[in-house]
């Protein structure tokens, strides 16, 4: 599977506000609202809640990766929000987290959602990616280097 058929620029905040992890993942979800896809807002934030709540998804180097089904999605959906700040997330390693990947899978997708969330996860143990997504200067530098790093990291 490629990103690029599930992940769009316009599923991206390069600039999130959100000052925890509620906030950050209702402003993850706006994004994804905002960028053309009809949600029930709520539904969808009380999901990831639930998900939160068996182990963050804060996974170390500044990096989330919060995840939840979907009964009304039909496909996956990938968005993308950068901290500049850095948010408490509960990580494992208690850092703040400053670059977020939202998976959103239906309720019946689990091989295609643990392909996914395994794509993402392996992209972010680059160093170099995390870098660069900390630095990019615009969503459309941000959605080229996830789409190069995701083509060059075959799964």
């Amino acid at each position: 599977m490629q990103l690029d058929q599930i992940f769009n620029s316009g599923f991206i905040n390069d600039n999130l506000s959100a000052k925890n992890k509620t906030e950050v993942l209702q402003e993850l979800v706006d994004t994804i609202i905002q960028g053309g896809l009809k949600l029930d807002s709520s539904a969808v934030i009380e999901v990831l809640k639930q998900r939160e709540k068996l182990g963050s998804t804060g996974i170390g180097d500044g990096v989330a990766i919060p995840h939840g089904k979907v009964p009304t999605l039909e496909e996956l959906v990938v968005a993308f929000g950068r901290s500049n700040e850095g948010i408490a997330f509960d990580s494992i390693d208690g850092k703040p987290v400053h670059l977020f990947f939202l998976l959103l899978a239906p309720e019946n997708s689990a091989g295609q959602h643990l392909k996914a969330l395994a794509k993402i996860s392996k992209m972010l143990k680059a160093p170099n990616f995390r870098k660069k997504l900390l630095e990019a200067k615009s969503r459309g530098d941000l959605y080229k280097i996830i789409i190069d790093q995701d083509e060059s990291c075959l799964l």
